[in-house]
């Protein structure tokens, strides 16, 4: 049975802070709320509207002020962003063992597909707007026998799923944070993971054979 591994986006297998820090300043120049694109940048994960409630937001101007973000969003943070260590490599790494690729992120889906496409990455199916343990139906859509990625809801998402969660230290929680959270293991990074998935691909490739 083919192997298929799911990853997060955003400080995960990118970095979008600069650009992210921008948009968001943007998005508060307009409507004078405190948004604070440093504070957002440095904590990535959660959805647009959850950010915008935290930050004061009225619940009746959240809707527009998320379309303003996306509607900036292509032109600010996709030429800001890069990859990180080992991104490209971790998916060559799936593909070479004859895997699928999937990408499931909180971020809108139409940006997130700009990211990809800017990156030169194709994978096999790309899933947004999932947050926490909302990724865990689009994971079991697509069988994914591991989920990485770099926030305590992504280890919820994979651990909802049945999924290998395997974390990643290059976002806002710490290794700590993320073996309290379940995680089964954590790395300092991408680089990391290549090895990691040829080490376990028979393990993972029997018990994702087993979940089906």
């Amino acid at each position: 049975m083919p192997l298929t591994v799911g990853f997060d986006l955003d400080m995960t297998l990118i970095d979008p802070r600069p650009g992210m820090v921008a948009v968001m300043d943007a998005v508060a120049a307009e409507c004078g709320y405190p948004l604070d694109g440093a504070h957002f940048a440095a904590n990535l994960g959660p959805p647009l509207d959850m950010v915008y409630r935290d930050r004061g937001v009225p619940e009746e101007e959240i809707p527009d002020l998320v379309a303003r973000f996306r509607a900036l969003y292509p032109e600010i943070v996709i030429p800001a962003t890069v990859a990180l260590p080992g991104a490209a490599q971790s998916l060559a790494a799936v593909r070479e063992l004859g895997g699928s690729v999937l990408v499931v992120t909180g971020k809108y889906r139409a940006n997130a597909a700009l990211h990809l496409s800017a990156l030169g990455w194709e994978v096999d199916g790309l899933f947004g707007e999932l947050w926490s343990t909302g990724k865990a139906e689009a994971l079991k859509l697509a069988g994914a026998a591991v989920y990485v990625g770099d926030h305590v809801g992504d280890v919820r998402g994979a651990l909802a799923a049945g999924a290998v969660a395997v974390g990643v230290v290059t976002g806002p929680c710490s290794h700590d944070e993320l073996v309290a959270e379940g995680a089964d293991v954590v790395l300092t990074s991408l680089e990391l993971f290549p090895g990691w998935l040829r080490e376990n691909a028979a393990t993972l490739a029997a018990g994702s054979c087993a979940r089906r």
